[in-house]
């Protein structure tokens, strides 16, 4: 995608989703990453329901330090991989607490050390919580890049994070991130994109290469 279409895109995405944001449901960075840990293969949705009420449980990283994890387990078990899920924000609470004063670092290498966080969530609390240029790839992101020829097609997640950043501003991470996983999650969606209504398609390798032929 040259310089002109990926600024296409940029208007476009913002045509599209003017006010994309976190669906994450959270009012502190505690909760933000433990939302965001419980959210790996499963639906911001569905998290937000079993959030609901772990939060009300545990509202600080010291009272779910202390939780019985079979209680966790109970309170999460809708979502997928709940019984790894609910050791790890134990786990990750009681090094809150015990190595960061119960504050969410802000360093990357802090975030990564905790329990459940890889990058993808490091990178969404960095740019959620603090603010810091951070474009993390999912599930959603890592499809479209490959479809719109952002990315190779053998791209690993960190490859695609990479040229992903070195094509954009740094400026537009923290509300591409968004965008592009809407643009994901409810256009570009992987079993029936909207591909007939859609403004990318005489740039789109994807509807070039795939769609235009079936």
């Amino acid at each position: 995608m040259t310089k002109s279409q990926r600024i296409f895109f940029s208007h476009y995405l913002e045509e599209l989703f003017p006010d994309a944001k976190a669906e994450l449901d959270f009012t502190n960075n505690f909760e933000l990453i433990v939302a965001v840990v419980l959210s790996a293969q499963t639906t911001d949705i569905a998290v937000n329901k079993v959030t609901k009420d772990l939060f009300k449980k545990y509202p600080t990283p010291n009272d779910l330090m202390h939780a019985d994890v079979e209680d966790v387990m109970e309170t999460i078990k809708t979502i997928g991989l709940y019984k790894t899920k609910a050791r790890n924000i134990i786990g990750l609470a009681k090094r809150l607490v015990e190595d960061y004063g119960g504050l969410v670092p802000s360093e990357r290498k802090d975030l990564e050390s905790l329990p459940g966080v890889g990058r993808k969530t490091a990178n969404v609390v960095l740019s959620n919580a603090f603010g810091i240029p951070a474009l993390a790839v999912d599930t959603h992101i890592l499809r479209i890049s490959k479809r719109l020829g952002l990315a190779d097609e053998t791209d690993d997640v960190l490859e695609v994070e990479m040229k992903l950043n070195n094509q954009f501003p740094k400026e537009l991470w923290h509300k591409l991130h968004h965008q592009l996983i809407f643009f994901g999650r409810y256009h570009c969606i992987a079993r029936k994109p909207n591909c007939d209504t859609c403004k990318m398609q005489d740039i789109c390798p994807y509807f070039k290469n795939v769609i235009s032929k079936q």
